[in-house]
């Protein structure tokens, strides 16, 4: 089956929502960094966080989409950051990174955990390895996605999309990175975000999560998934006079690597 194409347009719709949890990761990175490696950079509108960050330092943007980095190459006007295509899997740097940051991209790669430990080899020494996923698998907005996409309607398009993303609890990530000579800082926030307009937790989910079932469904029974499910959502999440409340849930792990 063919890969699921990125849609950067309709991924960065709800660019201040999405970001937010990227901030909030990077604040708890102590370190200072000649070398920053963003695994999973999508269109490289998060990219300035890091030069705030790390005015002088050197920032390479990854990600496996070839539209996401054409679109992050075009609008980056930066000397000092550069980007380019490659799959989280086989990142390999000829020499250790002092900042690896991943911003919800990890839920994308089945035994994502198995990549963890040999990317902390990566880092050198005084080094920090950060990455946030979502955490809301179980929500109503992905519950309703599968039970939909299993209907008989669909089930014959959709049958072979088993490998769903996925992400360990905190305490996991933090038992699995502990070891001697880093300090592990793992924790969850949900936060509430307050979307305007029609259906937007289904433009919300059509950027990410719902990518690979709508990619896979034919022109007319598409149209006919989106309009099951939109209804579907709308019960789940009820408009309100100030806007639609979505619950996001999101796991961050911040490792810092000692000095020696």
């Amino acid at each position: 089956m063919t890969s699921p194409t990125w849609d950067p347009g309709q991924y960065l719709q709800f660019a201040d929502e999405r970001g937010r949890p990227f901030v909030d990761l990077v604040s708890r990175i102590r370190r200072n960094a000649r070398t920053v490696v963003d695994l999973g950079c999508g269109p490289g509108q998060l990219t300035p966080v890091l030069r705030r960050r790390w005015p002088e330092a050197q920032i390479t943007g990854l990600d496996s989409s070839a539209e996401m980095i054409a679109r992050a190459t075009a609008t980056s006007d930066d000397p000092l950051t550069s980007y380019a295509v490659v799959d989280a899997a086989d990142w390999n740097p000829e020499q250790p990174v002092d900042v690896l940051v991943s911003n919800a991209m990890l839920q994308w790669i089945p035994g994502h955990a198995d990549l963890l430990p040999p990317w902390m080899e990566q880092i050198a020494p005084g080094g920090a390895l950060a990455f946030q996923l979502p955490g809301n698998f179980d929500a109503p907005s992905h519950r309703l996605l599968w039970e939909t996409a299993a209907r008989p309607a669909y089930a014959g398009l959709t049958r072979a999309l088993r490998s769903r993303a996925a992400a360990l609890d905190p305490a996991d990530y933090l038992a699995l990175l502990s070891r001697p000579g880093w300090e592990v800082d793992a924790w969850e926030t949900t936060y509430l975000h307050v979307l305007q307009g029609e259906d937007p937790v289904f433009e919300w989910i059509s950027g990410t999560g719902a990518r690979p079932v709508l990619q896979a469904l034919s022109d007319g029974v598409r149209e006919e998934f989106v309009a099951e499910y939109q209804a579907a959502l709308r019960d789940a999440y009820p408009r309100r006079e100030f806007g639609t409340v979505l619950p996001f849930r999101r796991i961050f792990v911040v490792a810092h690597r000692s000095d020696l």
